[in-house]
C-alpha cells in the first residue's frame, strides 16, 4: 500500500475438377437446367418459411427482490443482472435450488441510497452523480456537483451520505466503495475512488470520520482508498496540523493513524532523497 503512494484474425482451399471425353477418361456429370432451378426454388422456399417464421426471444430473467436496511425498503432487479455480482451469484445459488418463482435477499445491514447506487452501476455501469467532461473538455467533473459556496441548491448532489450506523456524516463514495469491496465489484471500487478524486471543499471531520470508516470496511489489503486518504491528508498537511479535530481523533486512537505515521515519514525520505541528488557533491 505504502509503494503505490509512491507511483501516484481465412484462408481459402479451392478444388479443380476436370474432365475428360477421350475414352478411358472419366466424364464429367453434368446436371440438367432443370433440376437446377427445382433446387434453387426449393431453397428459396425454405428460406422464405424460415424468415417469415416467428423469431423466438429468451425468455425474461426472473425478478429478486431485496429488503433493506432496518425499515426493510424494497427494491427489484433482474437476477441476471444481480448475477454480475459474485456475493449475489452465490447467495442466488445457494439459498434457492431451480427455478423459484419467489425469489428474496434480505439486506438488513445495507442502507438502501448505497444499495441504489449498487443497482444503479449494475444496469447502467454508473450511478448518480455521473463522471462527465467540462464544459472545457480537458478536464472531469461530478454531474450537478454542489457549489461549495453555495450549498443546498436546488440540483446540487452532494458528496457526503449520513451513516445511521455512525449517527453521522461520511463521503458517499467511500461507503460505495467499501460496498463494492463487498459485492465482489472491482470496476465500481475504480469508479467511486475516482469520483472521491473529483470531490472538493470537504471538512477535515468528515475526511477523517470516512477515512476511520475506509479502514473499518476494507480488508488490511486494501492498497486504493487506505493509500488515497494518506496521500490526501500528507498532501493537505497544514491544513491537518493545525486542526483541532485532527489532534482528538489522534488521542482517540485508530490503525490508520500509524499507517499516516509511517506513510509520512516514507514522504520525508523520499523528499531527502531528492535533495540529495540535487545537491553538488563536495570532494
Amino acid at each position: 500500500m505504502f509503494a503505490s503512494l509512491r507511483q501516484i484474425l481465412s484462408s481459402d482451399d479451392s478444388m479443380l475438377r476436370r474432365s475428360f471425353n477421350s475414352k478411358g477418361r472419366v466424364g464429367k456429370t453434368v446436371k440438367s437446367s432443370k433440376s437446377k432451378k427445382t433446387y434453387g426454388k426449393r431453397v428459396k422456399a425454405k428460406m422464405e418459411e424460415s424468415l417469415e417464421g416467428p423469431v423466438e426471444s429468451p425468455p425474461p430473467s426472473p425478478m429478486v427482490t431485496l429488503v433493506v436496511g432496518s425499515e426493510q425498503r424494497t427494491f427489484a432487479a433482474h437476477e441476471d443482472v444481480l448475477s454480475r455480482s459474485p456475493f449475489f451469484c452465490a447467495m442466488l445459488q445457494d439459498q434457492y435450488i431451480g427455478d423459484s418463482a419467489n425469489k428474496v435477499i434480505d439486506l438488513a445491514d445495507e442502507e438502501p441510497e448505497i444499495l441504489s447506487c449498487i443497482l444503479e452501476f449494475l444496469y447502467k455501469g454508473d450511478y448518480y452523480p455521473r463522471i462527465l467532461r467540462n464544459k472545457d473538455q480537458t478536464s472531469w467533473g461530478l454531474e450537478n456537483a454542489q457549489d461549495i459556496n453555495n450549498t443546498g441548491g436546488r440540483g446540487s448532489s452532494e458528496a457526503t451520505f449520513f451513516h445511521p450506523r455512525i449517527d453521522n456524516l461520511v463521503l458517499r463514495d467511500t461507503v460505495v466503495y467499501c460496498a463494492a469491496e463487498k459485492y465482489g465489484l472491482e470496476d465500481l471500487k475504480r469508479l467511486s475512488l475516482r469520483k472521491q478524486g473529483l470531490q472538493s471543499g470537504i471538512p477535515v471531520d468528515v475526511i477523517l470520520r470516512s477515512a476511520r470508516y475506509a479502514y473499518d470496511n476494507t480488508p488490511d489489503s486494501d492498497s486504493r482508498l487506505r493509500a488515497h486518504y494518506l496521500a490526501m491528508i500528507i498532501r493537505t498537511r497544514k491544513i491537518f496540523k493545525r486542526s483541532g479535530t485532527m489532534q482528538l481523533e489522534m488521542e482517540m486512537g485508530h490503525e490508520f493513524f500509524f499507517d499516516l505515521f509511517v506513510a509520512m515519514c516514507n514522504h520525508m525520505d523520499d523528499l531527502g532523497e531528492a535533495r540529495s541528488k540535487r545537491s553538488p557533491k563536495i570532494s
